[in-house]
């Protein structure tokens, strides 16, 4: 007998994999956490097999979860292409994209070849901008759509409703180095890895230590996040980098060198501007979906 998947439960799984956890998925899928663990095991009844590994931190996919997820996301993709272009929502031309290079770097990729997929007609141009840029240049035409990230200083939350920004995310900071590296005493100086200085990031960070009279010496600058990783994973030092920009061979270390602690760091659409085509408003309000 013939079985057929539901997509809302495949939607659901897709969702958990990406948060992490039921509890942090329930608010993303509008469920209580309940409902969504409700949800996964009625996948896992259907296909037989388990799809979650769960535990007090978290959970993560089983090998038969992994495989479920990639083609889940193929088949939503489709899904939903099906139904814009039953409503006549195909969206063509071309759309500048903008995003800081802190964003979901391991997956972002991912993302933009699911949003090729699912509008073959629309063609992205990305280019990984710092935020202050994004911000410095949102109203003057050098990109259409841009994500940009903001320090959440001592707590304080963006207002976007008056700002007109989207908000997509928020993640925590941390002090973060590679598994493998051996951690000197808190009272030695601490080995830094840093991008360039004009990164909003790093100068928060490197005051951060200032502030707290904690010795640290450059041990090196990266361009860029991936030139970041791969000091990390050389084992050069220590670096301030937000959640999901944390790559898997690393791991926070500020309870092992009592280093001070950091805020929040919250993501954002720019605010569309007043002379806007209409086809860079419908490809935000799809990217505020597709970049959560």
């Amino acid at each position: 007998m013939s079985r057929i998947l539901d997509l809302e439960l495949l939607h659901t799984l897709v969702v958990v994999s990406d948060a992490g956890s039921l509890s942090a998925a329930a608010p993303r899928l509008y469920r209580s956490q309940s409902a969504v663990s409700e949800q996964v095991r009625k996948l896992e009844e259907m296909c037989g097999v388990s799809l979650l590994v769960r535990a007090k931190t978290g959970t993560s996919l089983t090998p038969a979860g992994a495989r479920l997820v990639e083609h889940a996301q193929k088949l939503l993709s489709l899904s939903d292409a099906v139904w814009r272009e039953m409503q006549g929502a195909q969206l063509t031309g071309d759309l500048r994209l903008a995003i800081t290079d802190y964003f979901r770097p391991q997956v972002l990729p991912i993302i933009i070849r699911r949003i090729r997929e699912q509008f073959p007609q629309l063609r992205l141009h990305v280019s990984i901008r710092k935020s202050a840029w994004i911000e410095q240049e949102a109203n003057a035409g050098s990109f259409d759509i841009g994500v940009s990230m903001t320090i959440l200083h001592k707590g304080h939350v963006p207002n976007s409703a008056a700002t007109g920004r989207i908000r997509l995310r928020r993640e925590p900071l941390h002090w973060i180095a590679d598994k493998s590296l051996a951690l000197a005493p808190a009272a030695q100086t601490l080995p830094l890895l840093v991008l360039p200085d004009t990164c909003s990031l790093q100068r928060f960070a490197v005051h951060t230590l200032d502030a707290h009279d904690i010795a640290y010496t450059i041990e090196h600058t990266a361009s860029d996040i991936g030139g970041l990783h791969l000091a990390l994973a050389a084992g050069l030092g220590v670096a301030c980098l937000n959640a999901s920009a944390i790559p898997p061979t690393a791991a926070p270390v500020e309870g092992h060198m009592k280093l001070p602690a950091l805020p929040d760091v919250e993501f954002s659409l720019a605010a569309p501007r007043a002379d806007e085509p209409a086809l860079v408003s419908d490809v935000r309000d799809m990217l505020a979906a597709h970049l959560n």
